[in-house]
Order: C-alpha cells, then structure tokens, then sequence
C-alpha cells in the first residue's frame, strides 16, 4: 500500500465562520465522494487558507463532519501577489493501492483556476 496526496481547493463567499465552514464542508465532502476513501485510511490532512481567512479553523468543518480521529492542521498559505482571494486548499495524504494517477482532485469556486488542467469538463 502506497500514500497518495489527494489535493483540492475551494474559495470561500466572505471572512466569516460561516463561509469558511461552509466551503470546507463542501470541498471535504466532494473529495471523499470522487475518491471514495474510508477515513480509516487517511493518514493526515494538511488545510491551508489565505491571509484574508481568518474568522475560524478550516479544521472545524472537518470534525463537524466526523473526521474525530484523523490528524488535522492549519496554516496559511503564501501571500501571493494577484493570487485568487479567500482560497481554502487541502492536501489529503490517503492510504490506498490505487495508482496517483486515479487520484481525483477537486478544485470548486473560484479555485478552479489554480488547476485549470483538471477542470475540463471533469468537475462542477
């Protein structure tokens, strides 16, 4: 069995903990339903936001959706001139015998332009 990097991004509608909940929900949620893992089998979860995110832990969204026993950690990510603003990323280190080239990745929002390459056609 290998560790394969599952990665996604998501952008959040405003600095609040709703919004950044929310769109931690819904990144989190999409990633597990493309790549169909058992939480069991993720050996940690890297979240990062921009500088403009600041109203609450992407992690939080992570256990409200019962990812209790899974390590988890924030940090935020690289001030980047012209880079999109308030971006959610996520980095899923996964347990599995499937090859990274059937990995799914997920970008939502106004993250789809940081990989458009994977965006065409494959994702909402």
């Amino acid at each position: 069995m290998a560790v394969r990097g599952i990665r996604g991004a998501n952008s959040a509608d405003a600095n609040s903990s709703e919004a950044i909940l929310r769109a931690t929900r819904t990144l989190l949620s999409s990633l597990a339903e493309a790549n169909g893992f058992a939480l069991d089998d993720l050996a940690a979860v890297q979240l990062s936001v921009t500088s403009d995110l600041d109203a609450d832990f992407p992690a939080r969204a992570a256990r409200e959706l019962g990812w209790t026993a899974v390590p988890l950690l924030c940090s935020k990510e690289i001030d980047v001139p012209g880079a999109p603003p308030r971006i959610i990323r996520a980095l899923l280190l996964w347990n599995t015998d499937q090859p990274q080239a059937a990995v799914q990745h997920v970008y939502l929002g106004e993250a789809r332009c940081l990989r458009p390459d994977l965006n065409q056609g494959k994702r909402p």
